[in-house]
């Protein structure tokens, strides 16, 4: 039998991202000086937080929250798992829809640059 476990409440479950050890310029930085992370994705959300639209977190969203509330949860040895409160969720991360094919080339064809504003 497998286990899992299942948030209860307004929580999710989130598996923390690893801590950096090398800034994003290269440089690499001696064990006191560890990048806190606090983000993860989301890997299971309770039934509550799933049926809240005020909420719009849902699983395998990658997100950044405050550890203060977090609890460890010791299923998997290699990896870190933390129950979260909703409320301790700070951001969700998106990307930007790309633009389809279609869409450039409209762009194009009638020469309009809509990211650069003419105010003159």
């Amino acid at each position: 039998m497998d286990e899992f476990v299942e948030p209860l409440g307004p929580r999710i479950l989130i598996r923390k991202d690893e801590a950096r050890h090398e800034t994003k310029g290269g440089i690499l930085l001696p064990d006191q000086a560890e990048i806190p992370t606090i983000t993860g994705r989301v890997v299971e959300v309770s039934v509550e937080v799933e049926n809240d639209e005020e909420f719009p977190v849902a699983k395998y969203d990658k997100v950044l929250f405050h550890p203060k509330h977090a609890i460890p949860v010791d299923l998997e040895s290699n990896n870190v798992l933390y129950v979260v409160p909703v409320d301790d969720v700070v951001a969700v991360f998106r990307r930007a829809p790309r633009p389809s094919r279609k869409e450039i080339e409209d762009d194009l064809a009638d020469g309009s640059d809509d990211d650069f504003g003419d105010e003159g």
